[in-house]
């Protein structure tokens, strides 16, 4: 299973939803959004790419009352979390959060195969040490809103375990999504074995 990571989207629904588009024409079968929505409205576009959508809200966290409406009326398609969730994805135990030292630290426990989170605005793959001798991947898709660096997010197939982070060009056109999004260089790929 192919999976959509995105975070800080910060109301820019243009570049979140083009990021969207183009992980689901490379195979993407679902969403993972680590926070700072802001605007629950900004995920009505994501819902039309048509992807279950897993969310939380970050620090950012805008109307709450609102997020869990939005995710009501979504048909299932939208699942809010609130602060952070353990969920089970193409037979992988993954958790998402919003903020880097605390996925850091769930990562270390050895309880989960991967471990998003976002709120720095950097693109990161990782894998951490486990106290259980191991090793986790720990995501952070950087910003989708380009906000203090380029606009990114990550995907990855929960089989292989391979991550890469794309670039969502500032001028994305949702349309055009699938033809114009770059991968980054092999340093910011990571597989995890």
């Amino acid at each position: 299973m192919k999976i959509c990571v995105l975070s800080d989207s910060h109301d820019n629904r243009r570049l979140m939803v083009a990021a969207a588009v183009e992980a689901k024409a490379h195979g993407a079968e679902v969403i993972l959004h680590c926070g700072d929505v802001v605007a629950p409205s900004s995920l009505l576009g994501l819902k039309k790419v048509g992807l279950p959508i897993h969310v939380i809200h970050g620090n950012n966290t805008g109307d709450l009352f609102m997020m869990h409406k939005v995710a009501h009326e979504s048909n299932g398609l939208i699942h809010y979390y609130g602060q952070d969730t353990g969920i089970v994805l193409g037979g992988r135990n993954i958790f998402i959060v919003h903020y880097p030292h605390y996925a850091r630290a769930m990562a270390c426990t050895g309880d989960w195969d991967l471990v998003c989170c976002g709120h720095d605005h950097r693109a990161e793959i990782s894998l951490v040490p486990t106290i259980k001798g191991g090793k986790t991947l720990m995501v952070n898709p950087g910003t989708v809103a380009g906000l203090g660096a380029p606009p990114t997010y990550v995907l990855g197939d929960l089989e292989t375990m391979e991550f890469s982070v794309f670039d969502v060009p500032a001028d994305a056109e949702v349309a055009n999504a699938g033809s114009s999004t770059s991968e980054r260089s092999p340093e910011a790929s990571t597989t995890n074995s």
